[in-house]
């Protein structure tokens, strides 16, 4: 494994090992990414973006708020979810800090990552540096993930 695998691993091992994190395995975020590969592409890519720009933070911060931020637990694409939260991206922060703190011990940056991650589109924008990172990578990672579905189908 490499050196950012097992910072995440260590940080990380109580929501890895969670059932409902698991779960996530079988969710779809974006194009075939699952909830939960997503959320570990979104640590992995936060801890290289912090280091490659020489941002100190704090890396177990980091690490669980993106291991934590679309702890929705439900599937988005799912026409009963989409009547009931039309607004998935603005009202999923919300409900995966509820789900998360339900679940976790969160520290006051844990639940910043969570709430804000979404910035732009939540109002109210990040206020630590871990949440900006985070919301950073997962703006990355949701653009690579939608990215190689459409190059998959253009292959077709």
């Amino acid at each position: 494994m490499s050196r950012v695998g097992d910072m995440i691993k260590k940080n990380g091992r109580d929501i890895l090992r969670s059932e409902h994190h698991k779960r996530t395995r079988y969710d779809i975020q974006h194009g075939d990414t699952s909830v939960r590969r997503h959320t570990i592409n979104v640590a992995r890519y936060s801890i290289l973006i912090s280091e490659k720009l020489g941002i100190r933070c704090d890396k177990q911060a980091l690490i669980r708020g993106a291991l934590l931020h679309d702890f929705f637990l439900y599937d988005w694409h799912d026409k009963d979810h989409i009547s009931l939260f039309r607004l998935h991206g603005i009202h999923h922060p919300g409900i995966a800090l509820r789900n998360a703190e339900k679940e976790f011990s969160l520290s006051a940056l844990e639940r910043d990552i969570i709430k804000k991650h979404m910035w732009p589109l939540t109002v109210v924008p990040p206020t630590c540096r871990e949440a900006w990172i985070v919301s950073m990578a997962d703006k990355y990672c949701s653009l690579m993930e939608t990215v190689r579905l459409h190059q998959k189908k253009q292959k077709k």
